[in-house]
């Protein structure tokens, strides 16, 4: 006997099979109890989700000699013809290849007669949103008063291209997307029956590629237990079947491009191209791991809504640590709009490459997005430049400047002190290392140097001065430089007077640094 493929070998016989669909299946299994059953359906949702299934157990529940609690029996004669397809009670139409006006004529002249054996004649029409124009005018009035012995069910995975004539005239149903837990319990039941041994994180994995259907997930375990046939169906098999990539690699791939380091990134694209990864699927899964990282960062109670492991759990929280937020909403906007072109490229490898450099160096965008991660970047490149200017001098002239009529600039009074110079120096990096509401307005804050050799930290205007100089933040600030440069600095926050620039009244020792200073009259 040839062999038959998982999922029409467990195509759902009764509605108690049906996983999923609780809602309609009940609504449906009341409806036949009471016998208050319509006489146009449309059955609407994604591939895979049970439409047709659904409909063909409905048809055998409809017409079956002995229902139980609404459900077909399975047993007496009309289940068994309509079960193989033998039963002229029940006619399948694929609107794909029979969607003009003459096919629509024939269902009309059909209808008028009655059914042969049982109570019902069912027509299941496949894909109906492919019917012509004509078509569906043909079929208007027979849809809104058929005889009482039809009864007429539309699937559809395109509910928008539909007529809304059409839609009046049918209970409409809305299959949703199966859940991961859902098709997982269902393939491991499969699985005891077949007596195939499947590790739980194969069947897991295999649930998510499948995204909301069923069909799908039958049909990439039937693969994967093709390739691997007699074994135990590892974890790692069925990545290498499906030409998947490990969390691991998405890890490795996301510190290489948060480093900037993008001959590390292009060797790793290198690696998975050599090991037949598959990059349509590499752009998905990553897209879907910046997305549980997103998640992960934007709230500590993100257990119960992503699907991982609890060792990728950990691993995810650590990673969230050290990006920002704006960052991963970028990657994942550069990434969703890979995902629409690399579908249809031939190139892949190249697109996929060039969207990596992309990330690397923010400076290739010009969208607002990409703006922090651009500064962001800048600063980087600052902290870890030397600027030292040994033996040269900055010459500051006031004297032409008095003489234009313009106002004297403050002086530094005194040389500044060693102490200072090395906070000025690491001043960047430490207000990195402070709390995000502190770190967020020193962003804006330059230094001076006040009475007493005290530093000031100046800012734009009297809220940040105001936050800045709780007394909590100044003693966060001042420990922040004590760990950096091993010495205690007294500070003072400052703000600069309204209608005033910052150069009318103070010095930016940050500029002035490193440098000797002349001043002449």
């Amino acid at each position: 006997m040839s062999y038959t493929a998982l999922y029409r070998k467990f195509r759902p016989g009764g509605f108690e099979d049906v996983k999923g669909q609780d809602h309609i299946v009940q609504t449906l299994k009341n409806q036949i109890k009471a016998e208050r059953i319509g006489h146009a359906y449309l059955f609407c949702g994604t591939r895979g989700t049970g439409k047709t299934s659904v409909a063909k157990i409905f048809a055998k529940a409809v017409n079956c000699e002995h229902p139980v609690d609404g459900s077909p029996c399975g047993q007496c004669a009309m289940c068994q013809k309509i079960a193989e397809g033998t039963s002229m009670n029940v006619i399948e139409i694929d609107a794909a290849s029979n969607n003009g006006v003459d096919n629509i004529r024939e269902i009309r002249e059909e209808v008028a007669y009655r059914p042969t054996e049982g109570k019902y004649k069912v027509y299941i029409i496949d894909e109906v949103h492919m019917l012509s124009i004509g078509a569906f005018n043909a079929l208007l009035k027979t849809l809104e008063e058929p005889p009482e012995y039809v009864i007429f069910i539309l699937a559809t995975t395109e509910v928008h291209k539909i007529p809304i004539t059409i839609l009046s005239r049918c209970q409409r149903y809305d299959f949703k997307r199966i859940t991961i837990d859902t098709i997982a319990a269902r393939m491991s039941q499969l699985m005891e029956t077949e007596h195939v041994e499947v590790e739980e994180k194969a069947i897991r994995y295999i649930a998510k590629a499948a995204d909301g259907s069923m069909r799908d997930a039958l049909s990439l375990l039937d693969q994967c237990i093709a390739f691997y046939l007699g074994q135990k169906l590892k974890y790692d098999d069925v990545l290498e079947v499906l030409g998947a990539v490990d969390t691991d690699i998405f890890s490795r791939m996301l510190r290489q491009v948060m480093a900037r380091d993008v001959a590390g990134v292009l060797q790793t694209v290198e690696e998975l191209v050599m090991q037949g990864r598959e990059l349509t699927q590499l752009v998905a899964d990553f897209t879907w791991y910046l997305r549980n990282l997103l998640l992960v960062k934007s709230s500590d109670n993100m257990e119960d809504v992503l699907d991982v492991s609890t060792e990728n759990l950990i691993q995810l929280k650590e990673e969230a640590k050290m990006i920002e937020s704006d960052m991963l909403f970028r990657y994942i906007r550069i990434f969703s709009d890979l995902s629409n072109q690399i579908k249809y490229a031939t190139q892949k490898r190249v697109l996929l490459e060039v969207t990596l450099i992309k990330l690397c160096t923010p400076a290739m965008e010009t969208t607002q997005d990409s703006l922090l991660d651009r500064i962001r970047a800048v600063e980087e490149k600052v902290e870890k430049a030397d600027f030292s200017m040994q033996g040269e001098q900055r010459v500051v002239y006031v004297q032409e400047e008095k003489q234009a009529g313009l106002v004297e600039r403050p002086k530094l009074e005194k040389a500044i002190p060693d102490d200072v110079r090395e906070v000025v120096q690491n001043f960047r990096g430490i207000a990195n290392e402070a709390s995000p509401m502190l770190r967020n307005y020193l962003k804006y804050a330059k230094l001076s140097l006040g009475g007493d050799d005290r530093l000031l930290v100046v800012l734009p205007d009297e809220i940040s001065a105001n936050v800045v100089g709780t007394e909590e933040h100044k003693k966060e600030l001042e420990a922040l430089i004590e760990n950096r440069i091993g010495k205690t600095v007294t500070l003072d926050v400052r703000q600069v007077d309204d209608g005033r620039r910052f150069e009318d009244s103070f010095v930016d020792i940050e500029d002035v640094i490193h440098m000797e200073i002349t001043v002449e009259d």
